[in-house]
């Protein structure tokens, strides 16, 4: 007897890892008389699944594209799995308005692991300004050419053109370790030329001024989930007199 067989190009499961998504091929088996061919149950319930995702993606980037990506903040859910806390709309407006202070026209902005800044800060400065956004969840990479992917884990794992950079380089490491920090730090002396400022724990003061040489700000940043641990702020210029 003899078989074709069929690709389909499609993951049985498709798992994201660290940002690469592995795909899995079903290999479908059929005689050569069949003029039909057909898929198995799991096979189909992963392809409506994979064009359900494609279909949500479209519709998040035909939206950003019909906004000119800019009119609306258009938030994805908090994974916290990466350990994802969105800030509020008050901290956002304030890390704004400092950012918009802080750069003169040419500058350039970059946004390490906080992408609930990129979108207000592109809208209020995009015009006169460079704004980059390094980011471990591809699902912001909607934001391409702005988007850079960046994992902590591989601080030194950059583009070129971002090294010795940016006027102004605003982080958020993602989690409250002193390896986080340490690793977040080294990137952040890679891409920045001038100002800095970083939102972390405040469980972590000691380890930002040692690392970076930040000071403490008045200005505390908040989430739209609160959280148990108490956030703050810190720069090496003078941010609460830009808030005042």
């Amino acid at each position: 007897m003899n078989f074709k067989a069929v690709i389909v190009t499609v993951s049985v499961r498709s798992i994201t890892f660290k940002g690469n998504v592995k795909i899995y091929f079903k290999i479908i088996m059929m005689e050569d008389d069949d003029d039909v061919p057909s898929l198995s149950a799991e096979t189909f319930a992963a392809l409506q699944e994979f064009y359900a995702e494609q279909q949500k993606r479209q519709e998040i980037i035909d939206k950003l594209e019909g906004d000119n990506k800019l009119k609306e903040n258009i938030l994805f859910d908090e994974n916290w799995q990466l350990s994802q806390f969105w800030y509020d709309e008050a901290t956002v407006q304030a890390l704004v308005k400092v950012i918009d202070a802080s750069l003169a026209d040419g500058g350039r902005v970059a946004l390490i692991s906080c992408p609930t800044l990129f979108v207000p800060v592109k809208r209020q400065i995009g015009e006169r300004a460079t704004v980059t956004l390094l980011e471990y969840d591809r699902r912001f990479e909607v934001h391409a050419p702005d988007f850079v992917f960046y994992d902590y884990n591989t601080p030194e794992k950059l583009p070129p053109d971002t090294l010795a950079a940016y006027d102004l380089v605003v982080a958020d490491p993602p989690f409250l370790s002193e390896e986080c920090i340490t690793k977040t730090a080294e990137t952040i002396k890679l891409m920045a030329k001038d100002k800095i400022i970083v939102c972390t724990g405040a469980i972590m003061k000691d380890k930002v001024q040692s690392l970076l040489g930040l000071d403490l700000c008045k200005f505390k940043p908040h989430h739209r989930n609160n959280l148990a641990n108490e956030f703050s702020c810190y720069a090496n210029f003078k941010l609460d007199d830009i808030l005042s």
